[in-house]
């Protein structure tokens, strides 16, 4: 919790005291009321058409953001905008709806927190006792990088924010959500979980925001989203964010935003043009002998993506058998083996971490120099989403796919479906 209390990590965060009232800078337009669910009669999935608008960079200093904002954003190195943030941020101050769609390590995240932080701070210029703003996430990582980017924007204001997610005890959660955390960052089954004790009071949120929305579908939490949206105000405004928005993750968006906005940011669910796409043809029994070899002297940290649990605990123990320095991360370990995987492979302790698709969304970890693919991935948006770990913020990066003979008409698919040739 980003306030003066110890959150649900057990950090410790002083209590920040405002250096006086909002700048006065943008402020978002009030929303007409509007449904909790607008629901469309059954018809072809309507066209997304990006509207027109500025991605050059700017400076963050020429957007009339707070100064208490503003000093948090050169805290965390930032001077201009990138693309992305240079096309949401005037949209959402304006007060729109919005669906964004940009190459995973594009600035997301950052282009949503600025905007929410700025409007809470020309309302109120601080904290209030209820929380104004939700953000929605398919996985605790993404959600504790979520709100590990808000700490540190907005730690020159009094603003406070808790992220909510499973794994953990909820007595921590419990006792940031009934202080009135101005941010609630959550996984929608844990934020579920609360609502049905009544620890959540959703009747102050005016923004919404929806990170990796198609993950969330992916991963069956579609009927929670939709009955947290249920219990919110109909007046608000909402942000939907994802790398890849497919056809089928367009119709249910349009239901939960009133008039959006489409900003896309590059081809539509494509991987990032710094990253160079590569295939390894291997035989299944001879995968992990060729990644010993490949690992004994690699090039920087390397991700490696199995599709089971059970393949990745596998795989990783005969990795360390042979002396590579590696750890597995998947969705059976505890939240605690989890966070020791992550801050052991950013750190350098593990050169090598292998993992299932619980890493594909919300691992920022700077520097990954390769993502390999154990098995060829089973869909083109597993494959944008496993890739975009490496060639972040535009560093050059590599994607290694192995690929056993009976694979190579999966292959095939996927190379015409995302659009690259895999050399």
């Amino acid at each position: 919790m980003n306030s003066n209390t110890t959150d649900s990590r057990g950090r410790r965060h002083p209590r920040r005291a405002g250096r006086g009232s909002s700048s006065g800078g943008h402020h978002p337009s009030r929303r007409q009321p509007h449904g909790h669910v607008h629901h469309r009669p059954a018809a072809a999935t309507p066209a997304l058409i990006p509207v027109d608008c500025e991605t050059t960079p700017i400076a963050f200093a020429s957007l009339g953001l707070d100064p208490r904002l503003l000093e948090g954003i050169r805290d965390l190195g930032f001077a201009d905008t990138r693309a992305i943030q240079s096309a949401v941020i005037p949209l959402a101050l304006a007060g729109h709806d919005l669906i964004g769609c940009a190459e995973t390590g594009s600035g997301k995240t950052c282009a949503f927190v600025v905007p929410m932080l700025q409007r809470m701070l020309a309302e109120t210029g601080g904290h209030t006792p209820k929380s104004r703003v939700l953000v929605l996430a398919p996985t605790r990582e993404l959600a504790v990088q979520i709100e590990d980017e808000i700490h540190g924007l907005s730690y020159h204001t009094t603003l406070t924010s808790a992220a909510v997610y499973g794994g953990v005890e909820m007595g921590g959660q419990e006792r940031a959500l009934k202080a009135g955390v101005d941010i609630i960052v959550a996984t929608p089954g844990r934020l579920i979980d609360h609502m049905r004790q009544q620890n959540a009071d959703l009747s102050a949120v005016e923004l919404l925001v929806l990170d990796e929305a198609d993950r969330m579908m992916d991963m069956g939490f579609w009927p929670d989203v939709r009955r947290i949206i249920a219990a919110l105000p109909a007046t608000r405004q909402t942000l939907l964010f994802s790398a890849t928005m497919p056809d089928d993750v367009v119709k249910p968006a349009l239901e939960i935003v009133r008039d959006p906005k489409y900003v896309q940011v590059g081809q539509r669910s494509a991987p990032a043009k710094s990253i160079t796409h590569r295939v390894q043809a291997v035989s299944s029994g001879q995968k992990a002998e060729w990644l010993i070899e490949h690992l004994r002297q690699p090039e920087g940290p390397v991700l490696i993506f199995s599709r089971t649990k059970i393949g990745a605990d596998k795989l990783a123990r005969k990795l360390a058998a042979a002396g590579v320095k590696c750890i597995a991360l998947h969705a059976d370990r505890t939240m605690d083996q989890r966070r020791q995987a992550v801050e052991g492979f950013r750190g350098g302790r593990y050169k090598v971490l292998v993992a299932t698709d619980i890493a594909a969304r919300g691992l920022d970890i700077d520097g990954i120099h390769t993502v390999i693919n154990y098995e060829v991935p089973d869909s083109p948006d597993t494959y944008v989403h496993r890739v975009g770990r490496t060639g972040r913020a535009d560093e050059i990066g590599q994607a290694i796919t192995l690929v056993a003979p009976e694979e190579q008409r999966a292959l095939a698919a996927l190379e015409k479906s995302v659009g690259v040739h895999l050399q």
